[in-house]
């Protein structure tokens, strides 16, 4: 089964347990979202239907960004870092991007920041 070209599967440097981080930019405005996980398989279906999707640790299975919530990723575009164990996301986000209803998963602890 061929999810993506060879030389990109190559470069990806995965955790023991076949995983690539991935991080969830807003399209234009370039703020982050989320990080989640993704397999091959979810690589592959993100790269095909533009719909975000990932691979759930605690669940051990696939997910589509909004699937149950409504709170959908669009996806644009999908870079892969210089190391290649980073995937980049830039999406259209629609409603909350946390599962807390945050609009990122990022608001809702401030460890350092500009008076």
């Amino acid at each position: 089964l061929r999810l993506f070209d060879p030389a990109v599967a190559q470069r990806l440097k995965r955790t023991p347990d076949g995983l690539v981080c991935a991080v969830a930019q807003q399209r234009g405005t370039g703020e982050v979202l989320m990080v989640a996980w993704m397999d091959d398989e979810a690589l592959h279906r993100t790269l095909t239907t533009r719909r975000a999707t990932y691979y759930s640790r605690s669940r051990q299975q696939l997910w589509v960004k909004g699937e149950t919530s409504g709170h959908t990723q669009y996806v644009h575009e999908v870079r892969l870092d210089c190391d290649g164990d980073t995937l980049l996301l830039t999406v259209d986000q629609q409603g909350a991007a946390c599962h807390t209803g945050d609009r990122t998963c990022f608001d809702a602890t401030v460890l350092l920041a500009d008076a």
